[in-house]
């Protein structure tokens, strides 16, 4: 590749034409943070350090949150060799002296500063080879400006003897030399005056903070809103979903007030969540209402708010204290727990006028529908992502790093204790949690541990190397929970205090520790909601805490694939969802927030993708369960849709059809429909439901709606909704797809030949075994709703700029679909294989990583050039005069279609991502040996493609 020429197709693309084709790389773009677009700063920052082989930064501020943002790329160019050069400024001392001593400590970054007021440059350049980019613009070092700021910068490629590099660099040079380089005594000596400065603006803060009243945020209000709604339609119970950290007791005390009941209830499963409740509610009602605690030591019956254990209030001549009227409002804290004995004994004895019910996590595995306890009326739900992006929460630093290998093998669930205890673990645990420390100020650490004992033995481990830690687990009484919890918040690192507190799951929920600026996760993930859970005891807001830091360390562990689901919130269990999440990175989360792995580990967690059956029946008819309960009824495919739920496709590919899986679960429903119309149902749930062409759909929809629809209105409904004309030859691949021709005749009879539609001069109309189908009504609701889920998933990937007649770019197909959309009159999938040119069309299947006990005739070393260009093998034995391959030369003359289809691996399925259609550069004669050594002809062929693949999908297909 001729890299001026790219750079001037780049500069032409960026400043002349933007019509004009080339590489994404070299054309000039604004980066931004836009969470919709899922655009980061801190992308392009990360690809440029991971390419480049010598950068130079000069910024005015730099913090220990960017630090943390960048910090596992800035480890590995140190690891590399990659040498850098640092500017930052003193200007207004924001610059954070731990943000400094941390990029001090990397042996590869030369580090100096500006004194002088003056310095406000924001400039990131990276050197590779003889070719540099170039960003310049208002991003600081910080996880905001990276992140979620409104920030521009401008990204110019440049070659090593262009003007604006050669005077950009003349600067840095200039400033760099002038600028002092930061010593210790020098980091010292700013240290004092930054924390003097510090501590007064926390100050004016404080002051600030302890007179302003306490008010709803937006969430909390629209929550209010919807609990007022309720009470006026007459309900006198309410379930809140809330994110843990996001003020559910605030809340709690805001419908309070606005309700202003006579006798109110709090109850809570531990007596030290009574002492904190009382607390805020008292900041919210000040002084006009008596309070009291009624625990093991405490009896206050009279107080007009009383907060209370429910192992207190659960024994009977407790509850002979009061009236079942006594309390006219009362709140159960960390509802979930409500199916127990004790809570259902509370539950049914008492009447209030209302009743409000919290929690972060309602799904229960165990069969008890909390939602039927509170009539089915979610009042409002604020689940982690949305807590996240509205700023409810502290933003986190997530690192997945890769656990010790020992004696050859990587931990997993099987480790023996030993090594699970062992001092190079210890050590590696220790010098990742050093790596990325916290953000300011000493450590305040949780960390989760497999088992007791290992807890127990690992915090022995880290106090016999200088740290302050204890463990604790269910037999820890009370008080020994608090006093840890003391000693672990103390700010200084002054008398009896704790760096780290090592527990196995007791601190899972219902424990208020603020200040938590680490977590360290040391065991396999077995539940997204604990994992959670463990993640949201860091994430709750506190005076000067900028972000939390978890470290979690994963093994070879079967669970892995949970890691994305619990990060990202992403409960669809949708293995193509997942590989996109994990590839996205930080892109995919709210806020300011990142999530970093490193090599070793995603490569773990997209092997457990690949191999994990995320469908099992337990599993499904779990999931199917939990939204039941929620909606008080059967769920509909589009329910789990509209609820964020899993992807109900995975009911259609476990049980043929979403009925047949409900019809295995509710026993009442199995005899509704016919063998015939069952068959018929599983015809359309498995061949249209997953949405890869919507012409099948909509006229589908249109004749259950109307009976019969034109031709006309088939094309115009299209054209409208998605802006593109249908061919002749796609309508009738879609009458032949919903008629069954298309199928092969086993497919054919599996399907009782369903025939769907009647084609007449210019217009459709159902067949009478449609119709007869359709009188049933099982039937027609199951058929409606799997035709809204098909366009419901196709609208989720559709753009039009996408999309290249018939299909969506950089959206997955099989072979199968392929053969469909490509207008070929019937399914010839099974004869396929790596191409085949028919119907003036050639699509090409590429599978990037290929397994090593393959023919070496079909080892084709087939690979992206770059990201706009791909080198393809024909079949061995074909030469530069045979006619698949002057079919492919001469495509320009005949009009023939070369579509390209790419997968990772073969442990991803068989469905290919669709790269676009491709334009042959240039063609070659050349050789390949087969599995006797013998070398057999073969054609190399560079491919064209018109757009540059996305870079979170080349880096995926390509590592």
């Amino acid at each position: 590749m001729n890299f001026i020429e790219e750079l001037k197709k780049g500069l032409h693309t960026g400043f002349i034409n933007f019509q004009k084709a080339s590489l994404e790389d070299y054309q000039p773009s604004l980066l931004i943070n836009d969470r919709q677009e899922e655009k980061r700063v801190l992308t392009t920052l990360i690809k440029e350090l991971n390419e480049c082989d010598a950068f130079y930064f000069s910024v005015a501020f730099i913090t220990n949150s960017g630090i943390a943002s960048i910090i596992n790329i800035l480890k590995e160019l140190e690891e590399r060799g990659v040498k850098g050069k640092i500017i930052a400024s003193q200007y207004q001392n924001f610059t954070q002296p731990e943000a400094l001593r941390r990029l001090k400590a990397l042996s590869n970054i030369e580090l100096k500063i500006v004194t002088e007021d003056n310095f406000h440059a924001k400039s990131y350049i990276f050197r590779k080879g003889t070719r540099f980019t170039l960003i310049i613009g208002s991003s600081n070092l910080t996880q905001n400006a990276l992140s979620y700021n409104k920030e521009w910068n401008l990204k110019v490629s440049s070659a090593e003897d262009g003007d604006l590099l050669k005077y950009t660099m003349k600067e840095f040079n200039r400033t760099f030399e002038s600028a002092i380089a930061v010593t210790d005594q020098w980091l010292a000596d700013y240290e004092i005056l930054y924390r003097e400065q510090y501590k007064a603006s926390r100050q004016v803060v404080y002051d600030v903070q302890t007179t302003k009243a306490i008010l709803p945020n937006k969430m909390q209000l629209e929550a209010l809103e919807a609990l007022e709604k309720l009470r006026s339609e007459g309900k006198d119970k309410a379930l809140l979903i809330s994110a843990t950290g996001t003020g559910k007791t605030y809340f709690s005390a805001f419908d309070a007030k606005r309700v202003n009941p006579k006798r109110l209830l709090f109850v809570v499963h531990r007596e030290n969540i009574t002492r904190a409740s009382l607390r805020s509610y008292k900041r919210i009602f000040g002084r006009d209402v008596t309070m009291g605690i009624l625990s093991g030591s405490n009896k206050d019956y009279e107080a007009r708010f009383l907060f209370s254990t429910i192992q207190t209030l659960s024994k009977d001549y407790i509850l002979e204290q009061f009236k079942p009227d006594h309390f006219d409002y009362i709140v159960i804290d960390e509802v979930h727990r409500s199916g127990s004995s004790s809570y259902e004994k509370i539950l049914n004895y008492f009447k209030p006028k209302f009743l409000l019910g919290m929690s972060a996590t309602p799904e229960r595995t165990d069969g008890y529908d909390i939602y039927k306890t509170f009539d089915y009326n979610i009042a409002y739900e604020i689940r982690l992502n949305k807590a996240l992006e509205e700023q409810m929460l502290c933003p986190f630093h997530y690192y997945g790093v890769s656990e010790l290998e020992i004696n050859g093998e990587v931990i997993d669930e099987k480790t023996a204790f030993n090594h699970l205890v062992c001092d190079e673990r210890v050590e590696r645990i220790i010098d990742k949690a050093k790596l990325y420390g916290c953000d300011h100020g000493r450590v305040k650490g949780l960390v989760f541990c497999s088992g007791v004992k290992e807890a127990k033995e690992l915090s022995e481990q880290f106090n016999r190397r200088g740290y302050q830690t204890v463990a604790l687990d269910g037999s820890s009484s009370e008080n020994e929970r608090e006093e840890a919890i003391e000693r672990l918040e103390k700010d200084t690192p002054e008398g009896d205090y704790l760096d780290y507190i090592f527990t196995v799951d007791i601190f899972n929920e219902g424990v208020d520790i603020p200040s938590i600026n680490q977590i360290i996760m040391l065991r396999p993930t077995q539940s997204a909601i604990v994992f959670v859970q463990q993640l949201g005891r860091g994430l709750r807001k506190s005076e000067g805490k900028e972000y939390v830091v978890v470290i979690d360390f994963i093994g070879n562990y079967a669970n892995n694939f949970l890691v994305p689901i619990a990060l990202y919130g992403d409960r669809s269990f949708n293995k193509d969802h997942l590989r996109k999440l994990m590839s996205n990175g930080s892109c995919s989360i709210p806020g300011v927030s990142t999530v970093n792995f490193d090599r070793i580990t995603k490569e773990r967690i997209y092997e457990a993708i690949n191999k994990s059956n995320m469908a099992t029946k337990k599993a499904l008819v779990e999931e199917y369960k939990l939204l039941k309960f929620k909606l008080g009824r059967i769920p509909m495919m589009m329910d789990f849709i509209l609820h964020g739920s899993r992807d109900p496709f995975a009911f259609v590919e476990y049980s043929g059809s979403y009925y047949q899986f409900v019809a295995s679960v509710e026993q009442t429903l199995g005899t509704s429909l016919s063998a015939v119309e069952k068959a018929h149902l599983e015809f359309y749930s498995k061949e249209l439901g997953s949405g890869k062409r919507i012409e099948e759909l909509m006229l589908l929809e249109g004749l259950i709606r109307d009976g019969e629809l034109a031709s006309s209105q088939l094309r115009q409904l299209i054209k409208e909704a998605y802006g593109y004309d249908v061919s002749e030859a796609t309508i009738e691949s879609s009458i032949r797809y919903l008629n069954g021709d298309f199928f092969k005749k086993q497919d054919q009879e599996k399907y009782a030949k369903s025939q769907s539609i009647l084609v007449e001069v210019e217009s459709f109309k159902m067949t009478e075994g449609l119709k007869s189908d359709l009188k049933n009504p099982d039937f027609k609701t199951y058929l409606l709703d799997l035709i809204a889920y098909g366009i419901d998933r196709f609208n989720k990937t559709y753009t039009l700029e996408a999309y290249e007649k018939g299909f969506i770019r950089y959206q997955k197909y099989s072979r199968k679909d392929v053969c469909r959309i490509l207008n070929w009159e019937s399914d010839e999938s099974s004869t396929m294989y790596g191409y085949r040119i028919k119907y003036n069309t050639c699509p090409i299947f590429v599978t990037y990583h290929k397994q090593d006990d393959i023919s070496e005739s079909t080892k084709y070393e087939d690979c992206f050039i770059n990201k706009k260009q791909f080198s393809w093998m024909t079949r061995s034995g074909v030469t530069t005069e045979s006619r698949e391959t002057i079919a492919i030369r001469d495509h320009n003359k005949t009009g023939l279609r070369i579509a390209l289809f790419v997968k990772k691996s073969d442990g991803e399925g068989s469905d290919f991502y669709y790269m676009g259609d491709v334009e042959p550069m240039a063609i070659s004669q050349t050789t390949i040996k087969n599995d006797k050594g013998e070398d057999k002809p073969i054609v190399n062929i560079l491919f064209d493609m018109a757009h540059s693949v996305p870079d979170h999908l080349y880096d995926y297909l390509t590592q």
